[in-house]
């Protein structure tokens, strides 16, 4: 079937969203606060999962994100439970969290980008009389 989505791929969809709506309203571990879900990868056999997480606020810094992962790993079995339960998987497959740096990289580009222009800019302003 051309176009067909693959089925683990449906179903990380689905848990980033029952994910992410765990973490705003039901986990209360301050490490794991202003956490969002940007994307989970799933196994083919969904019996594991790499959940990409972000901090809205304090992701700066290093030890912060560190503590934010500890409080995730913390409440990784009950988000497994619950999550599993939800999406009525036979098997509720292992979370791992990991920091998604790809924002952050694609956040340092623009910056760069924009200096760049800016540049151009200021130089084309001493050029014309």
């Amino acid at each position: 079937m051309p176009g067909a989505v693959k089925r683990s791929e449906r179903v990380g969809a689905m848990l980033a969203k029952e994910l992410a709506l765990m973490l705003a309203r039901e986990i209360h571990d301050p490490r794991a606060a202003f956490v969002s879900v940007t994307r989970v990868k799933l196994t083919d056999d969904l019996s594991s999962a790499r959940v990409y997480v972000r901090l809205v606020k304090g992701g700066e810094s290093e030890e912060r994100r560190k503590e934010a992962l500890v409080g995730l790993a913390r409440a990784s079995g009950i988000l497994r439970k619950e999550a599993s339960r939800r999406l009525k998987l036979r098997r509720a497959p292992e979370l791992r969290f990991e920091y998604d740096e790809g924002q952050d990289d694609l956040t340092r580009i623009e910056a760069l980008l924009e200096e760049v222009r800016a540049e151009e800019r200021r130089k084309e302003k001493a050029s014309k009389p």
